[in-house]
């Protein structure tokens, strides 16, 4: 039996600048259920606070600690072993890691960096593993939706590629980490193995969530859904929705 629901945000509640249909409906019925939720998003371009207000303005309530980023989780790693970051991240996403030591051995810490993403930035994180600086991925997703509706590259090329050239292998903070879900579902004083997840990457969201041990994963065919995701990767889906609302009814049932 599903005691909490954990959902990917772009791709599944909202697209670009809008939401996507019934979304906050859906988010409504969960709560009505006493369902608890958690938000587990790869999107390493806004930081927290903001996406709490994109949230907001979709009609979504989303408390902070119902929000769960690789940023959160990249700072908690650098606290825990005393490193300082080497940030390649966009820039919008710096406010995240404002209290993160300054001083220390560093980490770098690779994010979505978009354009950001030059020659010499990627060369001085290339330096600084090749010093032997631990490698922090945020995320290692292939593609995401972009607000010009189509696909593009995301942060896992660039991950790909300085692992290629440094040797170094990196660890995945967001997504589909065990220990990104693990504590997630460990808030709502819950196992994996009692908690589903929503989202639209049949890869990351619905196999990662099932290879780490989550009872339920249900892939939705909006977001960066491509026709025959559900069979590309292993584990399957647990379900297929054609978008959040029909993926709650099937919880619900």
């Amino acid at each position: 039996m599903v005691k909490g629901v954990l959902i990917d945000l772009a791709g599944v509640l909202y697209d670009g600048n809008a939401a996507l249909p019934g979304a906050a409906d859906a988010l409504a019925q969960l709560r009505n259920a006493d369902l608890p939720v958690r938000f587990l998003t790869n999107s390493t371009r806004a930081p927290k606070a903001r996406l709490l207000k994109r949230l907001e303005g979709f009609g979504i309530e989303a408390g902070p600690d119902e929000l769960f980023t690789p940023a959160a989780a990249a700072c908690d790693w650098l606290a825990r072993h005393g490193h300082a970051p080497h940030l390649l991240i966009h820039p919008n996403l710096a406010e995240d890691f404002a209290d993160c030591a300054g001083t220390g051995p560093e980490a770098v810490v690779l994010g979505d960096a978009g354009r950001f993403f030059t020659y010499e930035a990627l060369n001085a994180a290339f330096r600084a593993l090749s010093r032997g600086a631990p490698f922090l991925a945020l995320a290692a997703n292939r593609v995401f939706r972009d607000a010009d509706g189509e696909l593009s590259l995301d942060a896992g090329a660039f991950v790909a590629a300085l692992e290629f050239a440094s040797g170094a292998e990196a660890q995945i903070l967001g997504k589909p980490s065990l220990d990104f879900f693990a504590a997630a579902a460990d808030s709502m004083g819950l196992s994996l193995a009692e908690v589903a997840m929503i989202g639209d990457d049949a890869e990351v969201d619905v196999a990662g969530a099932l290879a780490a041990g989550v009872g339920t994963a249900i892939l939705v065919r909006t977001g960066k859904y491509q026709e025959g995701d559900e069979t590309r990767f292993e584990p399957a889906p647990s379900a297929v929705a054609a978008e959040i609302n029909e993926a709650v009814e099937k919880l619900l049932a």
